[in-house]
């Protein structure tokens, strides 16, 4: 049941919250467009033009800049809340009424959780649902740039390749199909001038490219009593190659951090087939786990900085807020980015044994 004090710092958090996402989103999104706006103006579009292009980028890239700026956000719309009520002599008539500030501290940690979901949810479910989108480049906003795709493992075990890929129109031309065997050699090699996607549908699971001029050759090895093994070729005219790499995958892989946009269950199944390196995606893994938790840490890292009965050092205790949970921020950034020769997920977990340690001391030292 919420008291009246619950609901009041509810309040008053989801007001510095709505604030903080827009002011930080909006310098992101400011700051990055100052400095790509002259790929979006290079290939000469009219101004109309331009501006789709610009929210086009950006609209998708809003959901990655909440990912990585939630911590900070919910840590500013809590601190915030906070110095307010220190400011005001909020804090010092509720410890007279006898509520201890832990109770204060209660509707604050349950809203650091409520975010942390919406984090999960935008982390889960949102971005891999446009994570082909988050692969473009500024340039290349309206997907109309044919690039090559080169080398692209599929569920088949297959590496799929493109002269041309044009993302928009969903076709690639001169593809090249190779199959290897358990020795690493070439076992079949599929050819053809022009494909055309087409989806998968419900008498169909699987997505497949409608093939022109498709010519796929497959090495036989036939055993030869007199001259020993030698190899045949065998050749056909497939119409189809049915594969998981339809437009949207291919289109994702484009970008070298393409496995930070999928979604936990994506990246098991990836593992699963061995279509992408199994060290990064298990670094992936364990860090997108670790995230939402070190979220949870700047904000009790920050909690024993303002849960203080005197207002007369809000701006020392905001200096080692910003001291001490920027410290853990710049430790998480640079231990995610570490890559383990090993298997070893040690790396990502790190900095929460370490700032969760030093949030559990500082925390048991507020004076009540």
């Amino acid at each position: 049941m919420l008291t009246i004090l619950d609901r009041y710092i509810l309040r008053s958090l989801l007001i510095n919250y709505l604030i903080a996402i827009g002011t930080m989103i909006s310098l992101y999104v400011v700051l990055d467009l100052f400095v790509n706006m002259d790929e979006f103006t290079e290939q000469g579009y009219p101004v109309p033009t331009v501006i789709k292009n610009v929210i086009s980028y950006y609209a998708p890239n809003v959901l990655l800049y909440y990912a990585q700026l939630s911590g900070v956000i919910t840590l500013f719309a809590c601190m915030a809340s906070l110095a307010r009520m220190r400011r005001l002599n909020e804090l010092t008539a509720i410890l007279a009424s006898g509520v201890s500030l832990y109770r204060v501290a209660a509707p604050i940690v349950a809203f650091g959780l409520a975010t942390t979901g919406v984090l999960i949810l935008d982390t889960e479910i949102l971005i891999p649902g446009v994570a082909h989108l988050l692969s473009r480049d500024h340039d290349d906003a309206d997907g109309n740039k044919a690039y090559e795709a080169l080398f692209l493992r599929d569920q088949n075990g297959a590496l799929l390749s493109a002269g041309q890929f044009h993302p928009t129109r969903h076709d690639l031309k001169k593809m090249l199909v190779l199959q290897c065997d358990e020795s690493g050699s070439v076992a079949s090699i599929l050819e053809a001038d022009h494909a055309t996607w087409e989806p998968p549908t419900t008498l169909r699971p699987m997505g497949r490219w409608v093939l022109e001029r498709g010519l796929q050759r497959v090495r036989i090895v036939c055993e030869d009593q007199r001259f020993g093994p030698s190899e045949c070729v065998e050749e056909s005219f497939p119409r189809y190659y049915e594969t998981d790499l339809g437009p949207e995958e291919i289109q994702l892989r484009q970008s070298e951090g393409w496995l930070r946009f999928l979604s936990l269950r994506q990246l098991r199944e990836l593992r699963d087939r061995g279509t992408a390196d199994t060290l990064s995606a298990r670094q992936t893994k364990h860090s997108r786990i670790a995230t939402p938790i070190v979220a949870m840490v700047l904000l009790l890292l920050g909690l024993p900085c303002f849960l203080d009965r005197s207002p007369a050092n809000i701006l020392s205790d905001a200096g080692r807020c910003v001291g001490l949970c920027g410290l853990c921020y710049v430790v998480t950034f640079v231990a995610q980015s570490i890559r383990p020769a090993t298997e070893s997920a040690l790396p990502a977990w790190i900095p929460i044994f370490i700032f969760a340690t030093v949030a559990m001391v500082l925390i048991d030292r507020i004076r009540t």
